[in-house]
Parts: C-alpha cells; structure tokens; sequence
C-alpha cells in the first residue's frame, strides 16, 4: 500500500502539489499513524 501511495505521488507530483485536500489528508494520516502507535506504545507498557 505505501509503495503504491508512494508511485501516485511520484507519478502525479505536480498535481498533487496543487492540490491543498490532498496534502492535508497526508498530513492529518501521519499525524493519526503516529498518535495510534504512540498510543499503543503507552498501552503495553
């Protein structure tokens, strides 16, 4: 899945750097991945 994330951004750069929904959904899912593995992180320690 990521690598594939990975080649739409690359292929499709300059349309996506257009796009501000796009940029902020990336944004706002890392910041989700990190909130949910530090959260995990807590719970099993």
């Amino acid at each position: 899945m990521g690598n594939s994330l990975h080649n739409k951004i690359y292929l499709g750069r300059s349309s996506v750097l257009r796009s501000r929904g796009v940029q902020l959904a990336f944004v706002l899912g890392a910041m989700l991945s990190i909130g949910v593995v530090w959260y995990l992180f807590r719970t099993l320690k």
